[in-house]
């Protein structure tokens, strides 16, 4: 009669591990986090010689425009007035396997270059800060390896979360 109890005990014990044994995919809260309307709060570009910060320039202080970034669950992605032009860019966005981060295949028109062309600000976006209400990516020379003498230049693009309309 004691062993029966004994038994359950051994068997219950090894089902446990069965199941904690098995391989959890995809237990990241990032993407959920990502997912939203985001408006942007201030663009900054730092200037750098190796590790050195030659300026800081606060850009895009005279845009009326309210410029939105969207990520939306199925990877899709938008950008409305970037760099203050009235206009939409739409793209698909990734994130790298270590969730550190932002791949986006959306190309904007881009004010900034002499020709008026285009460019693709978030190809390679390091996140710096993602919470429920703030959203933080660099870009430009984000590479962790770099020469104490070559030229670098980050822009850092800080956004809020916005309400939708479903949320409100």
């Amino acid at each position: 009669m004691k062993k029966a109890p004994l038994l359950f005990f051994l068997l219950l014990l090894s089902i446990a591990l069965i199941v904690n044994s098995c391989k959890k995919d995809n237990l990241s809260h990032i993407p959920g986090l990502m997912a939203g309307k985001w408006q942007l709060a201030s663009i900054t570009v730092t200037n750098y010689v190796g590790d050195s910060q030659v300026s800081l320039d606060t850009l895009n202080q005279t845009c009326s425009i309210i410029q939105y970034f969207t990520f939306k669950a199925d990877n899709s992605c938008n950008y409305t007035n970037f760099q203050c032009n009235a206009d939409s860019a739409v793209g698909r966005w990734s994130l790298t396997a270590n969730k550190l981060f932002l791949a986006s295949d959306m190309v904007c028109k881009d004010s900034t270059k002499s020709s008026g062309g285009t460019s693709k600000p978030f190809a390679n976006a390091k996140i710096v800060t993602l919470g429920n209400y703030s959203l933080v990516l660099e870009t430009g020379d984000v590479e962790p390896n770099y020469s104490a003498t070559k030229k670098r230049r980050i822009m850092r693009y800080g956004f809020i979360r916005q309400r939708t309309t479903a949320s409100q």
